[in-house]
């Protein structure tokens, strides 16, 4: 019996590894933040934002480490694949709406469509703030890096993030909520995801980025040295 052949690729390192996880891990963050945005959270009556709010600085994190590593060039390019992702998520959940379902899962049935048919206006709203914010973050952490000459990440990161934020929130705020929260509650979600972003990339997403700028460099290194 012939063995079959052994693909001399198969055990071989991918130079392309590192930014294809980013780029996987950057997408998901994105589309689950925008289910996550359906959820509305309020403290006191004073404090306001979506659930979305917790997990998208993270994917901006990751957007500060395409570009840091890869480039502007190429963290646009992911910008570009992320956003036509989640028009596919919208085309892929409105088609779930339209399809009947049987009698005895109406209350499911209601559960999904009460969520996936909000989602499409969330998403606009994040798709504008998206593309608005990530490209501006993107664009300004590369001027501050050659600013900088390289020195102090943190600047960029923070820097570029402040800019990045303020494009992103308020765009997305009056798009996905406009109509359905008062006008206070609209100003207070907006000035508290801003800041709330910002903190938790001041406290964790900036050292995780560097973490993450630390290891993929060393990795890309050891995967040059080897080829």
């Amino acid at each position: 019996m012939d063995k079959v052949s052994e693909n001399p690729f198969k055990n071989r390192e991918v130079g392309d590894t590192p930014l294809v996880v980013v780029t996987a891990l950057f997408v998901t963050l994105y589309l689950v933040s925008n289910v996550m945005a359906v959820k509305v959270i309020g403290f006191f009556g004073l404090f306001y934002f979506d659930a979305g709010t917790i997990t998208f600085p993270f994917a901006y994190m990751l957007g500060d480490v395409l570009t840091e590593i890869w480039g502007y060039r190429t963290a646009r390019k992911v910008i570009w694949i992320t956003f036509l992702c989640n028009i596919l998520m919208v085309v892929c959940t409105q088609i779930g709406v339209w399809l009947p379902s049987p009698d005895y899962l109406d209350s499911a049935a209601e559960a999904y469509n009460h969520i996936f048919t909000y989602v499409p206006r969330i998403v606009i709203g994040s798709l504008v703030g998206f593309l608005l914010g990530e490209l501006s973050n993107a664009w300004f952490m590369e001027r501050i890096k050659s600013f900088t000459n390289g020195k102090h990440l943190w600047v960029r990161t923070i820097g570029s993030s402040v800019i990045g934020y303020l494009l992103d929130t308020i765009p997305f705020v009056l798009i996905a909520f406009l109509g359905t929260l008062t006008t206070r509650d609209l100003l207070l979600m907006i000035a508290f995801q801003y800041f709330m972003k910002l903190g938790i990339e001041v406290l964790f997403g900036t050292p995780m980025a560097y973490a993450a700028i630390l290891f993929l460099k060393r990795k890309i290194l050891k995967q040059r040295h080897n080829v």
